[in-house]
Formats: structure tokens, C-alpha cells, sequence
């Protein structure tokens, strides 16, 4: 569209675009055709497209929101071949999934591995880099499950679809809390250790009240107290 071409006057224009007023009614016609075909393709995908997803799912969920956008709003364009490539898409995704299955090295390409975040009650630093999670996110992960200081946790797992999936101890070890440092008041309700402090960094818990020493897992020299 050329520049003179545009006037705000132009509410024709401005709300059925370019497209005559009864193109309308074929939208709407597209609009059921697409999302009927759509329901059967998801239907068939599998129920975890309803549910969290893997890089490999959400990669198709987006490209099903690009196959049937122009077949649903562009007049020169027939929805014949939206409805072929979502049959392709759905051919496709069965395909990589089944190779998976007989093929483990496709699966952990496709889909990923799980991240060992914590271990022991000790932050793994450089997984959690490599997965991109923030301390908070593990924190606000643990608190969700009533989990309030990392010597309780023996593994927290970052699964390929984004689940944390937490393990702890029953036995009652000292260690860092996951409770906001920004709420101390909140921290009432955890029994601190006395003679011993844990690493805000990584959350190693040692024997000792000077906090000039570093760390000797990831050697900061940020310490907080070891609460039960």
C-alpha cells in the first residue's frame, strides 16, 4: 500500500481491510474449518501437547499457530494446504517420537536431558548455568513444596519439560534456607544451628562462625546461618 493510499478517515479500510465487507462470512466459515481440523490434529499429536511441554512440542505448537493464521485470514489463500501441512506436521512429529523410542540418542536430541541442580543440599553451580535456572527459581521451586532449607534435599531434578521434580531426606540436616532473605520475620519459624553456616552461593554448610573464610565449594564469602 503507497503512502497517499492511507487515510484514518478510511474506517472500510481500518476494519475489513483491503478484502470486501462479505469476506467476512468466508473468515468465519475458515475460522470453523481450520479449528475442527486443528482439534483432530491435536487429538492425534497426544495428550502431552495438553501439558507441559518439551522443546520438541512447544517447536510444533508454534509452527501450528503459523500453518493455519493465513489459511483463516488471507483471501488468496485456500485452506486446502494449511490442512495438508498440518497432516505433514502430524506425520512428522509421530515419526520423531517413534524414533525415539527405538533410538535413545533421538529422544535425548529431541527432547533433551534432566539437569541435577542440587545435590546432596549442595547447588550445582555449573548445571544450573548450563540450564539457565536462576538460584530463585530452584528457592521459589523448594518453598512450593514446603521445602525451607537445602540440607532437607537429597537431588532436585530440572526434567526436559520444565518440571522440577524434588527428592529430600528424612534425616535433619543443617543448611541454607530458602526462605526470602528480604523476610526476616519469616525465618522465625526455622531453628537455627548454632556454630555452623551455610554458603549463599551454593548453599555448602560448614562448622564455624567466620564469614571471611571462602567457600570450599565455589569459593564466595557469602554465609548466612544453617537453619534446621
Amino acid at each position: 500500500m503507497k503512502k497517499d493510499e492511507i487515510n484514518l478517515s478510511d474506517w472500510h479500510r481500518i476494519l475489513f481491510g483491503e478484502a470486501p465487507a462479505a469476506f467476512m462470512l468466508e473468515v468465519l466459515i475458515r475460522t470453523v474449518l481450520i479449528y475442527i481440523v486443528l482439534l483432530v490434529i491435536v487429538r492425534l499429536l497426544g495428550k502431552r501437547m495438553s501439558g507441559q511441554l518439551t522443546q520438541t512440542e512447544m517447536a510444533v505448537m508454534v509452527t501450528l499457530g503459523a500453518i493455519v493464521s493465513p489459511a483463516m485470514q488471507l483471501p488468496d489463500r485456500g485452506v486446502l494446504a494449511s490442512i495438508l501441512t498440518l497432516g505433514l506436521i502430524l506425520v512428522l512429529f509421530r515419526y520423531v517420537n517413534l524414533l525415539g523410542v527405538r533410538r535413545p540418542e533421538v529422544e535425548q536430541l529431541t527432547h533433551g536431558m534432566e539437569s541435577l541442580l542440587v545435590k546432596d543440599g549442595v547447588l550445582q553451580l555449573d548445571e544450573l548455568r548450563r540450564a539457565r535456572v536462576s538460584h530463585q527459581q530452584v528457592l521459589s521451586a523448594l518453598r512450593n513444596k514446603t521445602v525451607y532449607n537445602l540440607g532437607q534435599v537429597s537431588r532436585v531434578y530440572l526434567e526436559p519439560s520444565g518440571d522440577f521434580s524434588i527428592y529430600t531426606t528424612d534425616e535433619k540436616k543443617p543448611g541454607l534456607s530458602t526462605l526470602p532473605q528480604t523476610d526476616q520475620e519469616v525465618h522465625r519459624i526455622q531453628e537455627r544451628v548454632e556454630g555452623k553456616m551455610s554458603c549463599c552461593n551454593c548453599g555448602t554448610t560448614i562448622s564455624g562462625q567466620d564469614k571471611k573464610v571462602p567457600c570450599p565449594n565455589c569459593h564466595q564469602q557469602n554465609w548466612d546461618g544453617a537453619y534446621l
